[in-house]
């Protein structure tokens, strides 16, 4: 058997099906709501699964809805990549002065645990972002557009950025913060 070929946007899928609690879904949809292709989606729930942060399941026909999939997110499991091997899977990548969505600490939840500092924040680049910041690489490419759909999704997001790259009082802060939000969906 070969390795898993584990990818940034299995990691966005699965943390999307965290934010929403929403057992069904089609691969379609899940598929636009994070800006890939259904055929994306797919494969990125099939590694996700073959990675144990996933469990999947076909969801019991129902006269005149359409068939969907029921997506269940191995949360444990989840929790313990996010702390412990996000960062070394993922590592973020910092570019220059741009727009762009702001991440990490400087972004909900985490921006209220610090103050306002004189360095740019952390931040996506994105041409709908409001905010001058220092560019921050995110998971997969489309997450600012799916996060700026989804505000649970762009708060986890935010927590693993922290986990991705923060100092040792913002990932703390970032693990309670996200396994917080894990266990309670």
């Amino acid at each position: 058997m070969g390795n898993i070929d584990l990818k940034p946007q299995d990691i966005v899928l699965v943390l999307k099906l965290v934010a929403t609690n929403a057992a069904a879904w089609s691969f379609a949809k899940l598929g636009k709501a994070l800006d890939m292709s259904t055929s994306h989606a797919f494969g990125s729930s099939m590694r996700a699964q073959t990675a144990q942060l996933l469990s999947i399941s076909k969801a019991p026909p129902v006269p005149s809805k359409a068939r969907g999939v029921l997506f269940a997110p191995r949360r444990s499991n989840l929790k313990e990549f996010l702390i412990h091997g996000v960062k070394y899977s993922f590592p973020v990548l910092r570019g220059g002065i741009t727009r762009g969505l702001p991440t990490a600490e400087a972004a909900s939840p985490l921006r209220e645990y610090f103050s306002d500092s004189s360095a740019l924040p952390p931040v996506w680049p994105c041409a709908e972002g409001t905010v001058r910041g220092t560019a921050f690489s995110p998971l997969y490419d489309n997450v600012p557009k799916a996060a700026l759909r989804d505000p649970q999704l762009y708060e986890l997001l935010a927590l693993v950025d922290a986990i991705r790259e923060g100092r040792a009082r913002e990932r703390e802060i970032a693990i309670r913060e996200l396994t917080a939000r894990i266990d309670c969906k």
